[in-house]
């Protein structure tokens, strides 16, 4: 089954994915939970204390919810999937997708939070939590297998010690694993 994907600013296609399985973040929709609860929590609280002092009002009350919804939107992470040749990550507004076989550059991004960038041949760029790669091995083999591709093609210029970095770092969670279940650690 084929998808066409389009530009969100030239409407033109981004990407045609050949059929095969599509790999989701399996941790997302936990993550998302804690979200809900967090935001929440803070919106039961604030509403709690303010009732109990005698101060809440509707204008506060919408402050309040305005507060945990703004909380919510904040701790919501991406949703990230890799296909054959595509890796798209969807906000609460925004998709992006990169065509994986086709990479021009991977590089972290600079930052209190560690992300990393990929952008394509097309320009097309996503920019994703390294940790979702870890934590999701068959993602990660995923793109392995479609950086290989870029690599063969001469398109992936710049990211190769980045790529490297994070193969090793998977190599590593995976050793502290087994050794973790084997009883060795």
């Amino acid at each position: 089954m084929d998808r066409r994907f389009t530009g969100a600013a030239t409407g033109a296609p981004v990407a045609e994915a050949v059929s095969g399985p599509t790999t989701h973040d399996i941790h997302w929709a936990g993550e998302r939970r804690s979200a809900i609860a967090i935001a929440f929590l803070l919106f039961t609280a604030l509403f709690a204390v303010d009732a109990g002092l005698g101060g809440l009002d509707v204008t506060r009350g919408i402050i309040w919810t305005g507060l945990a919804g703004l909380i919510f939107v904040i701790l919501l992470p991406r949703r990230v999937s890799v296909g054959p040749g595509l890796l798209s990550a969807r906000g609460l507004l925004v998709s992006d997708t990169v065509r994986t076989d086709s990479l021009v550059s991977v590089r972290w991004s600079d930052g209190i939070a560690q992300r990393m960038v990929l952008r394509d041949s097309d320009g097309n760029q996503v920019e994703i939590d390294p940790n979702v790669l870890v934590r999701n091995p068959a993602m990660w083999s995923r793109l392995d297998t479609d950086t290989r591709t870029s690599l063969q093609r001469g398109t992936l210029l710049r990211g190769t010690t980045v790529l490297r970095q994070l193969a090793e770092r998977l190599d590593r969670e995976t050793a502290h694993t087994v050794f973790k279940l084997s009883g060795l650690h």
